[in-house]
């Protein structure tokens, strides 16, 4: 166990010394690049946008960034989404989830449809929290909840109110 811990120590200190930061790992590990990430400085300058939530309903309900519309992943289907989205494929679309990875293969579907302009939010809602900007509710009321998904990816939000369903224990289910 105690190698392991040191494993997981070197692991991390080796991502630092390179200027990297543990999300950086992670999004290198999971993402391909394919969608150009944009990050919560850039987005905050843009105008003319259209933000497109890639989270699960539940997720959108409890907390969302402002005017983005909720499209989904498991769910997602692009002839739905094109009825929602202006016929000008060279508009600046961005995609968000909690980190930036559910966020990247619905961009990919987009930019596959044609679209020119699709960005990634680096680091989702969970950087756009983290770096102080507001979310509102399914009633567009501001709050300090966001789903966090599951406990695991909870790690990830520093700010903010960290909402997710807990895992059941052996007592609860009985």
């Amino acid at each position: 166990m105690k190698t392991y811990i040191l494993y997981i120590i070197a692991l991390f200190s080796l991502a630092f010394a390179n200027g990297q930061t543990a999300l950086d790992s992670l999004l290198q590990k999971e993402n391909k690049e394919t969608v150009p990430y944009i990050t919560v400085a850039e987005l905050t300058k843009k105008q003319n946008i259209i933000l497109l939530d890639s989270r699960e309903k539940i997720e959108y309900e409890t907390s969302h960034i402002e005017n983005a519309v909720c499209v989904g992943y498991d769910k997602f289907k692009l002839k739905k989404i094109k009825k929602i989205l202006p016929k000008d494929k060279n508009i600046p679309i961005v995609v968000y989830c909690s980190l930036g990875i559910r966020s990247e293969d619905v961009g990919e579907k987009l930019k596959k449809a044609g679209y020119k302009n699709v960005y990634n939010l680096y680091g989702g809602i969970f950087e756009w929290k983290n770096q102080n900007q507001p979310v509102v509710n399914n009633k567009g009321e501001t709050t300090e909840n966001v789903h966090t998904f599951n406990e695991d990816w909870s790690i990830w939000l520093k700010k903010g109110v960290k909402i997710f369903e807990k895992k059941k224990s052996k007592k609860d289910k009985q």
